[in-house]
């Protein structure tokens, strides 16, 4: 069934050139947020650079991501879903998540600590420290990061397709390519000097990740539920490391 709608090769022209763009919006967000970044000093409030330069950059893919939207509104009749949606399914799928990912998270850690390869903060457990990561993690992760690289691209991709591409249960080809996309933004590498540093662990997380969130997008018709579950997993994942370093 995918391979009948992409066997029309003006439909895979538009495809293409849809993911190219997505990717190159995503590209451009992420190293402008970066830039804007730099431009200011964090050493009074932030020495060890954990967290007021991520949110800055965080705060500007957001707003790039969003007034893309804003143009594109206005362009296509297309819903990016910043509504409550099916708030009965999308509360569930965040009731069911959460409960996993925080099991998950304590596998992990106890996993790591039996294994010696607990992990070891090249900074202070300050209250600062602790809130200002969870802080960023809980309010900025997930906000920005959902609209940028699932409510963008799913939206744009469905609107290329002309309707939702069902590949297998509830897994859309929209979805599995806005999780590629996502993944990929977890590359880092640059052209000056040329360099690229791949984690294949992290990969595979944002790209599982990504699928789960872009599938609760779709079913619940909202990137609320999408947002919540990113930010809690990220607070999950970050606050049990420092539980277990301060614990143990």
């Amino acid at each position: 069934m995918v391979k009948n709608r992409l066997c029309n090769p003006y439909k895979l022209l538009h495809l293409s050139l849809a993911f190219i763009a997505l990717f190159l919006v995503q590209v451009l967000a992420g190293k402008s947020g970066w830039v804007v970044a730099d431009l200011f000093s964090y050493d009074l409030f932030d020495p060890y650079h954990l967290f007021a330069r991520l949110s800055v950059h965080h705060i500007v893919q957001m707003l790039i991501a969003l007034a893309v939207i804003k143009v594109l509104s206005k362009h296509i009749k297309a819903d990016f879903g910043f509504r409550l949606g099916d708030s009965k399914k999308g509360l569930r799928y965040l009731l069911i998540f959460t409960a996993v990912i925080a099991v998950i998270a304590l596998i992990y850690h106890i996993l790591m600590y039996v294994l010696g390869q607990a992990q070891v903060y090249d900074f202070p457990l300050t209250t600062k420290n602790v809130l200002g990561t969870l802080g960023f993690q809980l309010f900025l992760s997930g906000t920005s990061e959902e609209i940028l690289y699932r409510a963008l691209p799913i939206t744009v991709l469905v609107y290329v397709f002309r309707k939702n591409i069902q590949i297998k249960w509830d897994i859309t080809l929209e979805v599995i390519l806005a999780s590629f996309l996502f993944a990929a933004a977890h590359i880092k590498w640059s052209l000056f000097p040329l360099s690229v540093d791949v984690s294949l662990s992290q990969l595979f997380y944002a790209f599982a990740m990504g699928t789960v969130n872009g599938i609760v997008y779709q079913q619940s018709r909202s990137i609320l539920y999408p947002m919540l579950m990113h930010s809690i997993s990220n607070v999950l994942m970050v606050g049990t490391g420092y539980l277990f370093d301060v614990l143990l």
